[in-house]
């Protein structure tokens, strides 16, 4: 009995003792959502500015560099509140707008930077840009309205909007001229009409440009024609918050003297607005802002009389636009701004007609979407309107044989939609976006979920900061990046969570780099960045120090009941030059010491001992095996059920492709 008891003590002893290997090369990416003991060992528990490209290849991406001219660094000239890009003319342009209300540009085509607008044009935050054609920028102010820029000048949109005729004239035997004053803006576009004449009258006015630049109605004067007495007012259209507009109520009547009848607008808060009354049949027809005012916020307080003109009973109520402008886009040969719930949509091939016959307002009445617009974006050949939870299209936009415009309208998400507007951008033939419980990839009319592996990030994420994403090529593939703030791996700092085909990793670009734009620019989608008021360039700089962090599955090594003993552990790494790694080797538990592995040659005489180089100032010299294929290895000590690495360098131009284990099992339980 007692030989064959010993002899099985022994028998299990050597198995317990018996060395075992681990070699992962099967990488994928980030996976937060499960415990590290419980990803697959190709997956990583965190991944910073290591890209998973394929199976034995785990490139070091590239540190971001500053942006300069003549050797100086790009900065502007205050705190960046929002950063985009644009092409002009075939020059492509980084725009920044700041806290204290200016713009600039770099001109990424020719390496120069300037101005856009000067400090106080612009709302401190919430502005919003696109492109007409490739010869001008919208721009959506939330507060001062909307403006567009050609590359050398900003003009606020305050284009004519309906032209009133107050009174026909007479003797009319040829069409008058219609001259309407210039705009209060220097860098405006003069509005042009033209007349109508029925029985020797002038009865009608037609907008041909609607023009730009105007803060006040302007004056209309009629001339010619072989006839006189004609006259005419006009109004402005304005997308600036605090505005006024007045809706008559009850038209009255006896009204016949225009001239004489007196509107005033009081209350609201505001300061300037005013309007002329509009007659027709003895009724006011209309009241046309002359002056569209500012500063107006309280609409139960503001107060419109009408007066004089003969007539009686004629009422009218102001109306203060309260809703900041939230999006603006070009699409289908239109300017579209979203404004509360409201979409407005320029006239058909212009960038500033909102009042002809084929522009028009649109209201989004459906109960699914909760609140206001957050976003507007146009691809794919749809118009895609975000709400905090909720998409809709617009589609199939065509214009009638009377001129007006028609769309369809469709929902096509009833429970998911973003408030995050600078992170919703075009992704191959997707549409991307980030809100507060995930990133979505929305196909068509389908909305689907790409961040699960993330789940674990987005607790610690801290969304009072800007979020901001974009396309960008990294090591030749097109990658989308999230940038936000967030505390999960490491302090609080921004981070931007990088995803390629179905796989997710982390880069560190910045811990402070609030915002990001893509810039396609010479067949390249580059991404860069701002560091309050610093441009870099991301992922641009081979050379410089790039802090990478690699953390692997806690592995089970194929029995997750067995303690084991970590021997020793190996990388596998191609270098661009010499490079070191630190490792811990971690266990469910624990972490072990730092272990620092170096490519260095260790010299020896005839004799076996160590040869000691030193250089000219007595100061020992170490040899590096350089370039190419390296294997880092070294002893190790840990113990656990799982075993891991987590591993570190500050080295760029490193590709890792293997990670070896050797232990030895022990005992079960």
């Amino acid at each position: 009995g007692c030989p064959t008891l010993i002899r099985h003590l022994t028998d299990m002893a050597a198995a317990e003792q018996k060395k075992s290997y681990q070699v992962i090369k099967e990488f994928r990416g980030v996976n937060t959502k499960a415990n590290r003991t419980a990803i697959d060992p190709s997956d990583f528990a965190w991944l910073e500015n290591a890209m998973p490209v394929g199976s034995s290849n785990i490139k070091i991406v590239n540190n971001r560099a500053n942006v300069a001219i003549s050797g100086n660094n790009v900065t502007f000239g205050n705190t960046v509140t929002y950063l985009s890009s644009s092409n002009i003319n075939n020059k492509d342009y980084v725009l920044a707008f700041q806290q204290d209300g200016r713009a600039e540009y770099y001109d990424v085509t020719n390496g120069a930077q300037g101005n856009v607008a000067i400090a106080g044009t612009f709302s401190s935050s919430g502005v919003q840009i696109s492109q007409w054609k490739d010869e001008r920028v919208l721009i959506a102010d939330p507060d001062n309205g909307y403006y567009t820029w050609n590359g050398n000048t900003v003009v606020a949109i305050g284009s004519v909007g309906q032209i009133a005729v107050t009174a026909g004239g007479s003797g009319y035997t040829s069409t008058p001229t219609v001259i309407i004053s210039a705009p209060s803006d220097a860098n405006g576009v003069t509005a042009l009409a033209e007349a109508t004449v029925t029985a020797n009258a002038v009865s009608s006015i037609t907008l041909t440009e609607s023009g730009s630049g105007y803060s006040t109605a302007p004056t209309v004067t009629i001339t010619g024609g072989g006839g006189s007495g004609a006259t005419a007012i006009a109004d402005i259209v304005t997308f600036k918050k605090g505005t006024v507009t007045v809706a008559v109520t009850n038209g009255g009547s006896g009204y016949t003297n225009a001239s004489n009848t007196v509107v005033t607008i009081s209350g609201g808060g505001g300061t300037n607005a005013a309007g002329t009354a509009v007659l027709s049949g003895g009724q006011i027809q209309s009241v046309l802002m002359t002056n569209p005012g500012s500063g107006y916020t309280n609409t139960a307080n503001i107060t419109v009389t009408i007066t004089g003109g003969g007539g009686t009973n004629a009422a009218a109520t102001g109306v203060i636009n309260t809703n900041q402008l939230s999006g603006v886009q070009s699409f289908s040969g239109r300017v579209w701004l979203s404004y509360g719930r409201t979409i407005a949509y320029s006239a058909v091939s212009s960038y500033n007609d909102f009042t002809s016959v084929s522009a028009g307002t649109q209201v989004l009445t459906d109960s699914t979407l909760h609140g206001n617009i957050e976003q507007i974006l146009s691809a794919n050949n749809y118009l895609y309107i975000f709400g905090d939870d909720s998409i809709n299209t617009f589609s199939d936009v065509r214009v009638t044989n009377t001129g007006n415009t028609l769309f369809v309208n469709t929902n096509v998400s009833a429970s998911v939609g973003t408030k995050r507007p600078n992170a919703i951008f075009p992704y191959f033939r997707s549409i991307l976006f980030l809100n507060d419980y995930g990133v979505y990839a929305l196909v068509g009319a389908t909305t689907s979920k790409l961040s699960d592996a993330l789940d674990g990030v987005f607790p610690d994420i801290d969304f009072t900061y800007p979020i901001t994403a974009g396309q960008v090529l990294i090591n030749n593939i097109l990658c989308a990046a999230f940038n936000f703030r967030q505390n999960y791996y490491g302090s609080m700092r921004y981070v931007q969570a990088v995803f390629f085909e179905k796989k997710w990793f982390f880069t560190s670009q910045g811990d402070t780099l609030q915002y990001v734009t893509s810039v396609p620019s010479g067949g390249v989608i580059s991404l860069y960045g701002t560091d309050n008021n610093v441009l870099y360039k991301l992922y641009s700089d081979s050379s410089a120090a790039t802090n990478s962090t690699i953390q692997t599955a806690l592995n089970a090594m194929g029995d997750p009941i067995r303690d084991k003993q970590a021997l020793k552990i190996g990388i596998e790494a191609i270098l661009a030059s010499s490079a070191s790694f630190d490792v811990t080797i971690d266990s469910e538990n624990n972490s072990s010491p730092v272990y620092t592995l170096l490519n260095a040659i260790t010299w020896y005489n005839n004799s076996g001992s160590t040869v000691s180089w030193l250089n000219n100032g007595s100061n020992a010299v170490t040899w590096y095996g350089g370039a190419g294929y390296a294997l880092y290895k070294t002893d190790a000590q840990q113990w656990g059920k799982y075993l891991g690495m987590t591993v570190t360098s500050s080295d760029p131009g490193i590709t890792i492709s293997g990670f070896q284990y050797e232990h030895e099992l022990r005992a079960r339980f």
